[in-house]
């Protein structure tokens, strides 16, 4: 695992994916510099690949990802995402495994092997609790447990789930950060799920199709930082 994560918990992921391009992005990633600075909370902003260079120069709080990488080194190669392409543009860290861009166990261990020789952060994810073991065996910095039918339904993971998710990655190595999320839509959603126990959560098209996104943005955020400061209250 790299040492050069910088991200503490709590902290909360926001991934446009596609349903945003231009400069929506650019205006998204701004608010959630916004939101990172008014409530004390790191932001990892997973931007489109062709983005990471003006999201990184418009902002000064986020934590800028790349939604996926591959594995290989400098020299042939064509369309594939060089490691250190990512870093010259400016990405702090990697997306891996997303339901959505899925990876072999073999291509997962290789390409979190890059991201530690060039210092990238990894945020791998899982759509079970049996993918999440055994992800983390692999060292990555995070773990993003959620069930991948309940990705995009605004429907999210009950306590239950959080718990478990939990348990299932500390029991192996207690150093990787758990996000849990899938189907975060509003506020209410991220306080339930942080102060259930979670380390982090995110969202994407509650973020991105909401009417208002930087007013979104700020009621999931600030919900992040009434959640854990509840928590670590009691």
């Amino acid at each position: 695992m790299t040492d050069k994560c910088t991200i503490k918990a709590p902290f909360f992921e926001i991934g446009p994916k596609s349903y945003l391009y231009g400069q929506d992005v650019i205006d998204l990633a701004i608010a959630a510099d916004k939101a990172s600075e008014k409530y004390g909370v790191d932001i990892i902003f997973t931007t489109p690949i062709v983005e990471i260079a003006r999201v990184k120069a418009a902002t000064k709080h986020i934590h800028v990802f790349a939604p996926h990488m591959d594995p290989l080194r400098p020299g042939r190669g064509l369309a594939d995402i060089l490691p250190e392409s990512l870093v010259a543009a400016g990405a702090e860290g990697v997306m891996l495994n997303h339901v959505e861009k899925q990876i072999t166990t073999a291509a997962l261990k290789a390409t979190i092997e890059r991201a530690d020789e060039v210092g990238l952060t990894t945020i791998v994810c899982a759509d079970s609790m049996a993918e999440a073991k055994m992800i983390a065996v692999l060292n990555p910095n995070i773990i993003v447990c959620e069930p991948s039918e309940l990705i995009g339904t605004g429907v999210s993971v009950g306590p239950e789930y959080v718990e478990a998710a939990m348990k299932a990655v500390k029991d192996v190595n207690p150093d990787i950060m758990v996000l849990t999320a899938a189907g975060i839509a509003n506020g209410e959603d991220v306080y339930n799920t942080i102060i259930a126990g979670a380390d982090a959560t995110g969202s994407s098209s509650g973020v991105a199709k909401a009417p208002d996104r930087a007013a979104m943005v700020d009621e999931m955020i600030g919900a992040v930082r009434k959640a854990w400061d509840e928590r670590h209250a009691k």
